[in-house]
């Protein structure tokens, strides 16, 4: 099963079962996370909550995904009451092409191994341990909350103080704490990991900094997809054409860590289990065009699409213009 949120502008907005060329809006749930609480606060899975909750009402899927619609494209998951809990961060150096990408940004020679290629390294030997056993853990970074989430179609940002933007096409975990403090992985979807890699290349200290950007996922959230070897791609459009392209994989055969290991390292945190909370949660990128000396430029369209996860999520490119005045803090 597949879901959508959307928007309109005299609706509000609502979710929707993807059925190919058109989808069918719920009844009673708003959002996916309303549908999930009522799933957790029944004890019924997700696919049987909404599944009850389908109404006749059918909109044209093509449409809304091609931006001729008064329908929009939201997230495929928020938290709509207060988007302040819904922590979107990541995991890298789970793929084997992006440490070699981080390898060439940091290394100081031909022989050096870097802090980088050691975590990845630590992740080949430990990263999948046996079941209900905890393995080596990964490198981690937050990019922000709720606010920065966006969907398809959507702008992604360059913001005044940036040095650059660039795709990073991943897959992603989507999931709520219930009551009792148990993560709950609601489903998959694509995303869009959008960082600044000048400034993470200036210095690896500025990694942090670097993740704390817009970010796109969507269009769909699937329920309980396949996570072994999944398959995709990753483009550039500029001017109506491919301008950077490349073939990408995910799941666990093509990465060195184990899904439970990587959400056991998420959860593990006491803060990171607070109940009704919401997490999006980066998987790690198989390659992006700045790995390839690729610059975007202004209403360049990334594309990110992977097998089984619904159509492709497309995103332009906007750079605002350079911030050259401080941020006044003022005394109260």
């Amino acid at each position: 099963m597949r879901l959508l949120q959307l928007s309109h502008p005299d609706e509000g907005r609502r979710v929707a079962v993807v059925n190919e060329h058109t989808v069918a809006l719920l009844s009673t749930h708003q959002s996916v996370y309303d549908a999930a609480q009522a799933a957790v606060q029944s004890g019924r899975s997700l696919t049987d909550v909404v599944g009850d909750d389908v109404s006749e009402e059918q909109l044209d899927y093509d449409e809304i995904y091609e931006g001729r619609s008064s329908w929009s494209l939201l997230p495929c998951l928020d938290h709509p009451h207060e988007p302040a809990r819904c922590m979107v961060s990541g995991t890298g150096l789970t793929h084997k092409a992006s440490v070699e990408n981080r390898q060439a940004m940091h290394e100081g020679g031909d022989d050096d191994v870097t802090d980088s290629m050691k975590i990845y390294q630590w992740g080949l030997e430990g990263g999948k341990p046996d079941a209900g056993e905890i393995g080596v853990q990964p490198e981690w970074f937050y990019k922000g909350d709720g606010f920065i989430l966006r969907g398809h179609n959507d702008p992604l940002t360059v913001f005044g103080f940036a040095d650059d933007g660039g795709e990073e096409p991943e897959i992603c975990g989507l999931y709520i704490v219930d009551d009792q403090g148990t993560p709950r992985r609601i489903g998959l979807c694509v995303g869009n990991e959008f960082s600044d890699h000048v400034m993470e290349k200036k210095n690896y200290l500025y990694l942090a900094p670097s993740k704390l950007r817009e970010c796109a996922i969507g269009p769909e959230l699937c329920i309980d997809p396949d996570f072994a070897d999944v398959k995709g791609s990753v483009s550039v459009e500029r001017s109506g054409a491919t301008a950077w392209s490349a073939e990408i994989a995910s799941g666990e055969a093509n990465m060195s860590h184990t899904l439970a290991n990587l959400e056991h390292h998420q959860f593990k945190y006491p803060a990171h289990r607070r109940p009704g909370d919401v997490h999006v949660f980066f998987f790690g990128a198989d390659a992006f065009s700045f790995g390839d000396g690729f610059a975007l430029q202004e209403d360049d369209i990334m594309e990110v699409t992977w097998e089984g996860l619904g159509r492709p999520l497309r995103n332009p490119i906007r750079f605002e213009s350079k911030i050259d005045s401080a941020v006044e803090v003022t005394t109260l």
